[in-house]
């Protein structure tokens, strides 16, 4: 706790970008495998105590040794559901919002793919994957 710290006010960039950093400081070069549930997913950080119903379906289970591929196979997953009507997000499609990346349709204002454009530029990984279901 404490070891990270986000200035709220900042551009969503800036703050996506620094994930990217700490992940490569926090690996250091070791062999790590990553594992990502997407499950859940909710309209706002998980760890918000005031989030609100999941926005799609459970995805499922996602795992690799590249934590860039990893992500970037979960966010494609993610936007290939379909929107859970009466969540955050279903009551944006109901406004007449219109965006295939349901990160966008809920956060017009975020930028999730600088994260992971900045994590390849320092060398974490690769946005490029292949899907394996089991």
């Amino acid at each position: 706790k404490g070891a990270v710290d986000c200035q709220w006010d900042e551009a969503s960039t800036a703050l996506n970008c620094k994930i990217a950093e700490y992940s490569k400081a926090a690996i250091g070069g070791k062999p790590a495998f990553h594992i990502s549930l997407v499950m859940d997913v909710s309209p706002l950080c998980d760890c918000d105590p005031g989030n609100d119903v999941p926005v799609v379906p459970d995805v499922g289970i996602f795992a690799g040794f590249d934590p860039v591929a990893v992500d970037q196979a979960c966010v494609d997953a993610v936007n290939a559901q379909p929107v859970i009507d009466n969540s955050f997000a279903g009551k944006r499609l109901a406004q007449g919002k219109k965006d295939p990346d349901v990160f966008h349709l809920m956060h017009p204002d975020t930028d999730w793919e600088a994260g992971l454009d900045h994590a390849v530029k320092i060398g974490l990984g690769t946005r490029e994957y292949e899907l394996v279901r089991i």
